[in-house]
Order: structure tokens, then sequence, then C-alpha cells
């Protein structure tokens, strides 16, 4: 049984350098919970939305996270920062050890577009180790919304996701749905880390490997810490969920093959949809009559016709 204790940080955002304030609520949190063992910051933390404020790998800010990792020699994973590089924008985690060296970075795979235009993607899955501990990986944001992100992090032996989140639109409360089914999918904690103000509208949440939530947040600053029981998650994927489901084996041992994923499937429901772009007025439509994208879907048993139509 190995017991590990995380912490996130739902705190105010401002549009402007907030390292002093992560400084005094780390400080604040350290006081009161000297067994924690990781803190977790959330997304675009230390300067808010701001890609004005990008740095190359190494710049100030990432000083400063070293320098709150070796002060409470604690591992840290600040939220995330707008990083420069080759004349790119991209949304980067960094992941710090208790010495305050970057053990690996991040960069978050599926940038909220169109809303969110101003990144690239990155292109690399993350997982690290704490030794005689576990392993973690990482997905920010909208990331957690594409189950391949999860569904690669845990093949490679991810036992906790930490998710730094700046979330505060409407389908908030899809996001915490989909933070609890993803625990629960693949049998692992989740730290879905909100910020407040620029930074967010709160309601962070943690979840264990059985899809239970152990920690629901409000709209309030908030500190967070968890004590995480690595052998629940081993236990869970050897047994099954509370003794039931062996998803990550069913997957494993699965005979199906998911052709949608191969080269020369045919996408044209999925270029029929248009642009990955904002709505406009002049796209809404209240009938459904698009005849030649239903004639063009597959027939068969289980399959949609053209009978639909009629309805």
């Amino acid at each position: 049984m190995t017991h590990f204790a995380i912490a996130g940080i739902q705190m105010h955002i401002g549009m402007k350098s907030n390292l002093h304030e992560m400084n005094r609520r780390l400080d604040l949190l350290m006081h009161l919970y000297p067994w924690v063992e990781m803190v977790v910051f959330s997304e675009l933390a230390a300067d808010g939305p701001n890609p004005a404020s990008a740095q190359p790998l190494g710049g100030p800010n990432e000083q400063a996270f070293a320098e709150m990792a070796c002060k409470h020699n604690i591992w840290l994973i600040p939220g995330s920062i707008f990083e420069s590089r080759d004349g790119r924008i991209y949304n980067m985690t960094p992941v710090l050890n208790p010495e305050g060296e970057v053990v690996t970075r991040y960069r978050k795979m599926f940038p909220f577009t169109p809303y969110e235009d101003t990144t690239e993607p990155g292109d690399e899955f993350c997982v690290f180790d704490v030794p005689n501990v576990g392993r973690f990986g990482v997905a920010i944001c909208y990331d957690i919304w594409f189950p391949e992100v999860m569904r690669t992090l845990t093949s490679m032996g991810a036992e906790v996701i930490i998710n730094p989140v700046l979330a505060h639109f409407v389908d908030r409360p899809a996001d915490l749905s989909i933070a609890q089914a993803s625990a629960a999918m693949f049998q692992s904690y989740v730290f879905h880390i909100n910020g407040l103000l620029a930074g967010g509208n709160g309601y962070s949440r943690v979840v264990d490997p059985a899809g239970q939530i152990l920690h629901d947040g409000n709209v309030q600053e908030e500190l967070i810490p968890v004590e995480v029981d690595f052998g629940l998650v081993r236990r869970q994927r050897e047994r099954g969920l509370l003794g039931m489901g062996q998803v990550l084996k069913s997957f494993r041992d699965r005979k199906v093959k998911f052709d949608v994923y191969a080269d020369g499937f045919d996408h044209s429901y999925l270029n029929g949809l248009g642009p990955l772009a904002k709505p406009s007025r002049a796209s809404q439509s209240n009938d459904f009559n698009n005849n030649d994208q239903f004639e063009s879907w597959p027939q068969g048993q289980g399959a949609l016709t053209t009978e639909l139509k009629a309805v």
C-alpha cells in the first residue's frame, strides 16, 4: 500500500504576474498541511490567459517555480504557462521535482479551438515517475475531453492524471462529468484543478479510480489536500472497479479493430460538419434537412437510414 499526498490550489488569477499570490497560497498550504508532497495549480495560473506573457524555456516563471519546489521540498505542477519557441506559442506545463529540477514538460495537445486560437498544439504525451511511489500523467484542460489522451496515458502506466484547467464556459457541468467518468473508465485518480476570476469559475474536482468524488470545490479560493492510495489503483486495475469491470484488461484483450483510426477510413460524415470555427447567426438552422449528408451514411442493421427523412 503506497500513499502519497497531493494538494490542489484553487485561487484568484489576474491578467498579470500572479507569482507572488501563488507563493503566498503555497506557503499557507504547507503551513497547514506539511505532509503534502505534490502541489497542483490551475492552467495558466502564473500570468492568466495572456499570450503576451509567453517566455522561453528556463525563463523567469520556471526559475520562480524551481524556488517554490525547493523551498517546500515538494513536487510542483504549477498549472501551465505560455511558452515561446521558434516564433510559436505553446500552452506548457512544467513538472518540477523537490530539488527544483524540471523533469519533464507537457504541451497541450488540444487547444480549445476556435476560442483558444493563439497557441500551437503539442504532439507528445507526458508521464513521469515519483520514485518509489507511482506514475503520473499530465493532460491540460480540454485534453481530457478526448478519451484517446486518457487511453494513451493509462496505457503508458499513469495511475494519477494531473489535469490543470481554466474553465468558465457554460459547458462547465460537462467538464466535471468528464473528469468523473474518465477516472472510472481508466481506473485512475483525476485531479481536475481550476482557477477563479481570469483563471476560471472554480468547481475543482478530485475523483478516485472507482469514480467516487473525493472533493468537489465551489466558487471560492480553496486548498485541496488529498491523500491518494496507489494500492487502490493497482487493485482496481487487477480485480476490476469495485470487483467488477476490468476495463483496462478488456481493452488489452480486445478482438475488435477500430477502423476509424486507420488510413483510408471514410471520414465523409466528419468532413461534412464544416470548418472548426465559432458559430455565427447565419449558421443557425432549426430544420434537419441535410439530405445529401443523410444519404451518405452507412446503411444496414443498426445504421441510420434515409427513412429518418420522413420523421
